[in-house]
């Protein structure tokens, strides 16, 4: 039976990430949609939009759903939705702070879902400002270690761009910023015929909770609960999980 069970697993894992897959896609396309109605289809005009769309590529989204939500999104072919961004704030497990930006086409379907996911999962809601104080607007771009690239060719390639920071990921370089020098960063990094894996405009927090394997573990199942509803495009915490403690967890 070892290899049968073998299999079911397997199978499950597979259907699990096919799922994600499928929740990432239209997350994506969410964002197309929404930044070629904010600011037209034409991506060498619209720096959202070029973004969005970067990210869907590098995420594999096939190129006719991407052509499709731009047009869509454009108002070149019927059928967009009218999306609103909303966030909600709350705090999780160990008093670790949450900022939830959704985007959707029904506010009650959305703060009914994020209130369940949260109070399912040891957090409680806030109200508006009540977390938000605890994050700053910024530009982060993640550029991956290939050929050899270091934090200096990174840093010398963003400095006069605006980058305020360089940060080893590991397997990637983060590159923060002010979100209004965002795209000088990302451009100088493309004029350097340097890679990047996305740009986007996010909270980073400005002060951080350290957890242990049990606080992180409620804390990554809180997150993945709300990153799992289809309004909820971005999930943000304070929570500072050191290297040792992911290490524990992935064991």
């Amino acid at each position: 039976m070892s290899g049968h069970s073998k299999w079911a697993t397997t199978k499950h894992k597979k259907a699990v990430v096919d799922a994600r897959r499928g929740k990432m896609f239209a997350k994506l396309i969410k964002n197309i949609e929404v930044a070629a109605r904010t600011g037209g289809g034409d991506m060498a005009g619209n720096p959202t939009l070029f973004d969005a769309v970067q990210k869907a590529k590098k995420s594999s989204v096939p190129n006719d759903n991407i052509d499709r939500a731009v047009k869509r999104g454009s108002g070149a072919e019927a059928g967009g939705a009218d999306y609103q961004t909303i966030m909600y704030e709350g705090y999780g497990p160990n008093g670790v702070a949450v900022l939830i930006e959704c985007l959707t086409d029904n506010r009650n379907r959305a703060a009914s879902d994020v209130r369940v996911a949260v109070t399912r999962n040891h957090g409680s809601m806030g109200d508006p400002g009540s977390v938000a104080y605890l994050f700053n607007r910024k530009g982060v771009v993640i550029v991956p270690k290939e050929n050899g690239l270091t934090e200096d060719d990174v840093l010398g390639a963003v400095l006069d761009a605006g980058a305020e920071e360089v940060n080893d990921l590991g397997e990637a370089f983060e590159v923060i910023s002010e979100a209004t020098d965002m795209v000088a960063v990302r451009t100088a990094l493309q004029d350097a015929k340097i890679e990047y894996d996305s740009a986007d405009a996010s909270f980073v927090p400005s002060m951080n909770i350290s957890l242990d394997v049990e606080g992180a573990t409620k804390v990554f199942k809180l997150i993945d609960a709300l990153e799992d509803l289809d309004d909820v495009q971005n999930v943000y915490s304070n929570a500072d999980i050191s290297d040792e403690v992911l290490a524990l967890l992935d064991a």
